[in-house]
């Protein structure tokens, strides 16, 4: 029994750690309370501001995918618990993030900066309005079992864990991957789109033109194959 308390504390805490790094990341990306921002700091020269941007991003992305892998899951689990698999994946996530709000480089320059009082209220609550789509979205897929909570809660209790078949709730029967919907409206929705803003943003454009076909908000029977598979691709 104490390895299974260890396993769902160990399991609670990562989720934890993770809901700091994603408060965080509300303040980062559009410069708003956080004492580290995108924007702050003094600047460097402009490439090796870049070169260190790229690289901090590219780190963030190969381990979102390699960790993501079936071939890195089934070596990964011969080291570590099965049940702790996730959080494992949540925790390195979120560490590797909190490092990129630490390590990165402001850049001068911007593309638009809106003056007008309403025109920026009204960006602040869109950009909101992305976060709120991005958390609808992973409650609606099972929030607990995509952060690795689910899974700890069944270890504790000594019943096998089931995963989750696919479904297509909510803003999924109108929108193929709302997740990289509302992620798109954060990044866009901004007052002051700086150079690092848009460096920032390139890792999720990248994402955004794999999955184009499967965020516009239309209903086309002939693809929904591809659906199934964008939404089995959103919880591994």
């Amino acid at each position: 029994m104490f390895g299974r308390m260890t396993v769902f504390v160990y399991g609670l805490l990562c989720y934890l750690i993770f809901l700091g790094t994603l408060l965080y990341a509300i303040g980062f990306i559009d410069n708003i309370v956080v004492p580290k921002a995108m924007d702050s700091g003094p600047q460097g020269p402009l490439f090796g501001s870049l070169l260190v941007d790229a690289g901090l991003l590219a780190l963030f992305a190969i381990q979102h995918s390699v960790m993501a892998r079936q071939w890195f899951k089934r070596a990964w689990t011969r080291i570590i618990p099965e049940a702790v698999e996730r959080s494992t994946y949540v925790l390195l996530a979120s560490l590797l993030l909190l490092f990129l709000f630490w390590q990165w480089r402001p850049i001068g320059g911007s593309l638009w900066n809106v003056q007008n009082r309403a025109g920026r209220i009204a960006l602040y609550e869109l950009y909101a309005l992305g976060w709120l789509t991005v958390l609808a979205s992973t409650f609606i897929i099972n929030h607990f079992d995509l952060f690795g909570l689910r899974q700890v809660y069944f270890y504790l209790l000594g019943r096998p864990y089931v995963p989750i078949g696919f479904r297509s709730p909510g803003l999924y029967r109108y929108v193929r991957h709302p997740l990289y919907l509302g992620w798109l409206i954060v990044f866009w929705a901004t007052p002051v789109m700086t150079v690092a803003h848009l460096v920032f943003h390139g890792e999720a454009y990248r994402r955004y033109r794999q999955h184009i076909p499967m965020i516009i908000p239309l209903r086309i029977s002939r693809n929904k194959g591809i659906a199934r598979d964008e939404k089995a691709k959103s919880v591994s």
